[in-house]
């Protein structure tokens, strides 16, 4: 959550001409409820379900650059899948900086809306230690510790084509 998966995810599905699918807002305009909405009727498992039935149909698609939640890659066996289906990048943003991002738009994230700061910092040092492992088996790791500004993005962005160019 809140590494920027979305926001690179576009400008590099815009840059390689492909198009760009944020699984997320697939699962919301397929079911016509928001994220929290899904988590709150079917709870995670139920919302995990939803989403690796979403994950299936989108890897029988071509050129098209993905944007999985958070949790996508830890769920199943998703990680095997996206491998097996694309290229798959790790966005590695470390703990803190996490949260910090997290602390500001908790209001949007049922796993986190709740809590506090000091909760969410438990909450993602937690998970990025249970998640890592899954996220460690992307086939690059691409590090985005700050903010970026749109420009930082772009050049970002080339800098992971240029990664990924021989897998293209």
């Amino acid at each position: 959550m809140c590494a920027g998966k979305t926001t690179i995810a576009k400008k590099l599905a815009q840059k390689l001409g492909w198009q760009m699918i944020d699984i997320d807002r697939f699962i919301e305009n397929r079911y016509h409820k928001k994220i929290n909405e899904i988590f709150a009727g079917k709870g995670e498992t139920g919302f995990r379900e939803i989403e690796r039935k979403i994950l299936l149909r989108i890897t029988s698609f071509d050129r098209v650059v993905v944007s999985t939640g958070g949790g996508t890659p830890c769920f199943f066996d998703n990680m095997d899948v996206m491998n097996r289906s694309g290229t798959t990048v790790y966005l590695q943003v470390s703990a803190e900086e996490l949260a910090d991002r997290l602390d500001v738009c908790k209001a949007s994230r049922p796993l986190v809306k709740d809590k506090n700061t000091a909760e969410i910092e438990v909450f993602v040092r937690e998970n990025l230690a249970k998640r890592e492992p899954f996220y460690r088996q992307a086939q690059l790791i691409f590090p985005v510790e700050e903010l970026l500004s749109p420009q930082e993005v772009g050049h970002r962005v080339d800098k992971l084509i240029i990664q990924l160019n021989p897998k293209i």
